[in-house]
This record gives C-alpha cells, sequence and structure tokens, in this order.
C-alpha cells in the first residue's frame, strides 16, 4: 500500500500498559459481538460492543468469556514489552502503519461527510480501559461508541496473519477501516437506531442486525480503500491489495470461524456474516468507492 506519513495529533495517543481489568467489559470491534453477551449488548452496553475482528472463536472455542487468541498477550514489537503509561504513539513499526491508515481515513471521510467529526486511536499493549469497559489484547480491534475511539494492540495483526492465514498490510489496513467504519455509523446515527431495534427485539432478530451492521462496516472500509490516494495523487491499494483484505474477510466469516473450531454452522447465532457475506460487502465498497451504495438494512444480504 501507499500511504502518506500521518503525523499524530490529539486524536492518538499510546496508552501503554495498563490495569484494564478483566472480562469483556464491552469493547466493540471488527469481529464480533460475541453471543453469550448478546443480552448484555442488547441493553445499554451494545454500542460498546460491536467486538472485535475475531471475538467469535473464543464463544466457539471456549464458551463465552474466555480469553480469545490466547497467545500469552505477546506484542508484535519488542519494545512495546517496556511501555507504561505515557508511551509514544506511532513510534514503532506497527503503529506507524497503523496511524498512517487513520490519518487517510480522516481523508476520505472529511470529503464525504459535512462537519465530519475524527474518532481518536488508543494503542495500548495487553491491557487497558476505554470508555466502554475493559480493553484488552485478547479482545482484538475495537470501535467504542461511548468515547468515539478505536482501540487496538497491534500484536493482533500477528494474530491475523499467523492465526487466520490474512498477511499483508491490506489486511491490516482492512481491520482499521472496518473499525472507523463503525464511528462512521455513530456520527450519522445508525449504531443508536439499530441499539434501539435490537431492544426490541428477539436475540435471533438482535443477531441479524448486527450482522448488517458489520457488512456495512466492511462496505465503509472498501469505500476507503477506493477512494484513498496519496498526497501526490496516487491510489493507496497497489496490485495485490485487493486479495489481501478479501483473504481477510473470508478468514473472519461467521461460518468459516465456526467449522475451524469444529462446530455446525449455525445462521441464527451469526454476528458479523458468512465469509460470503463480508467479502461481497467488501467488495461492493471497492467497486463503488459510494457510501450510499452500503445501506445493509434496506437490501437482501
Amino acid at each position: 500500500m501507499r500511504l502518506d506519513d500521518y503525523d499524530p495529533g490529539d486524536d492518538i495517543r499510546d496508552l501503554g500498559r495498563g490495569g484494564g481489568g478483566g472480562g469483556f467489559g464491552g469493547g466493540g470491534g471488527m469481529g464480533g459481538l460475541l453471543i453469550g453477551l448478546l443480552p448484555m449488548l442488547l441493553g445499554r452496553k451494545m454500542g460498546c460492543g460491536t467486538i472485535l475482528l475475531i471475538g467469535a472463536v473464543a464463544f466457539f472455542l471456549l464458551g463465552p468469556g474466555a480469553n480469545m487468541l490466547s497467545s500469552g498477550g505477546g506484542t508484535a514489537d519488542p519494545a512495546a514489552d517496556s511501555r507504561g503509561g505515557g508511551a509514544v504513539a506511532c513510534d514503532t513499526a506497527s503503529e506507524r502503519f497503523a496511524c498512517n491508515v487513520f490519518g487517510s481515513t480522516h481523508t476520505v471521510w472529511e470529503g464525504l461527510i459535512s462537519g465530519y467529526q475524527k474518532p481518536t486511536l488508543n494503542f495500548f499493549t495487553d491491557r487497558n480501559s476505554s470508555g466502554c469497559g475493559a480493553a484488552q489484547a485478547a479482545m482484538g480491534p475495537f470501535y467504542c461508541p461511548a468515547d468515539q475511539g478505536v482501540y487496538l494492540d497491534t500484536s493482533f495483526f500477528r494474530e491475523l496473519e499467523q492465526k487466520f492465514g490474512a498477511a499483508g498490510d491490506a489486511a491490516q489496513a482492512y481491520v482499521i477501516a472496518h473499525e472507523v467504519g463503525h464511528h462512521i455509523q455513530t456520527i450519522s446515527g445508525i449504531s443508536n437506531q439499530v441499539r434501539q431495534a435490537q431492544q426490541r427485539a428477539s436475540q435471533a432478530e438482535g443477531n441479524q442486525l448486527q450482522v448488517r451492521m458489520e457488512l456495512q462496516a466492511d462496505c465503509y472500509a472498501g469505500v476507503w480503500a477506493a477512494r484513498a490516494k496519496t498526497a501526490a495523487g496516487q491510489p493507496v491499494m497497489e496490485a495485490g491489495d485487493m486479495e489481501e483484505a478479501m483473504r481477510a474477510a473470508n478468514a473472519i466469516g461467521d461460518d468459516t470461524l465456526m467449522r475451524s473450531a469444529g462446530q455446525r454452522p449455525v445462521p441464527e447465532s451469526f454476528t458479523h456474516g458468512t465469509s460470503e457475506q463480508r467479502m461481497s460487502w467488501l467488495r461492493r465498497g471497492l467497486q463503488s468507492g459510494d457510501p450510499r451504495q452500503c445501506n445493509a438494512f434496506d437490501t437482501a444480504i
């Protein structure tokens, strides 16, 4: 990918390693609203719960509440092991890449949304806290509507490659752009509308609404990739990048995750969509570059 250097300001912080607390207190991220936590997420904390790119794995493998990607909280950057509070953001290769992707998303969405308000990007190591509760590396990247922040332990990039076979910078960028997609849903009021609908819905209906939320965020990630350009006017996406992003979308479909865990896919329990759906909606954004094509609520998915 071609990315300009983004100068971190007040919208990017490195929280370092903090007390954090246990459990999944309410972070929200790309891979998934854990089924075991759905009753809580359908209530007042739903907005904090679009949980992680690969969160469903823990439920399918170990049951609700189990830590995902149990790698002992290892980090991709050795220097990160000694971080504490007050660490410097964007000071490792992985963080710098994330910062550059994050900055690029601002450029795209500022051109599409009048009065666009930036989210924050919050790096942490192993565990810390967010406006939605605990932030843990095992949760994967997530977006917290309560403080409009994206939370990321960059060790996740290694997990994405080694455990899910989704290597490459475009796969990593897709993850970040998806979380920013949840921010677009928050500032546009979509998240609040879905939360209210889920409070009136059955669990299966609530799951289906969450699937549509995630597919829309996938589409928004595609819109960013289609529109993003460098300061020199070159497309950010290079040859092979679309394939990398598609591999990541395929790897974290609910059906693929369940099969990988030795489980029979149960569509009623899906919270993020099948691999084919995720790839389809990412492709829709990539090919159209139009966020109006990302309405996953008024069309068949």
